[in-house]
């Protein structure tokens, strides 16, 4: 079996990667997609402080392709 990486960061949502990986007129509504179009995978840190809705999950289901993969921590 081959050993597969996937290569991702702790998010996509930060403010400081605006104009320096995300185009200047890019709407903050399509920072997921245009993340996914570059990486394979994201860290969802926010799952450690608490569960997203179901909302927040379908909406960056739909926002990547299907082959995107996201990690998450529960903390229980």
């Amino acid at each position: 079996m081959a050993l597969q990486w996937y290569v991702g960061t702790s998010g996509w949502h930060y403010n400081h990667w605006w104009d320096r990986f995300y185009p200047e007129k890019l709407a903050k509504a399509k920072w997921l997609e245009f993340y996914a179009s570059h990486f394979a995978t994201v860290e969802l840190n926010n799952s450690f402080y608490r569960l997203p809705s179901e909302a927040a999950f379908a909406t960056w289901r739909d926002s990547s392709p299907a082959n995107f993969y996201y990690m998450y921590y529960k903390v229980v």
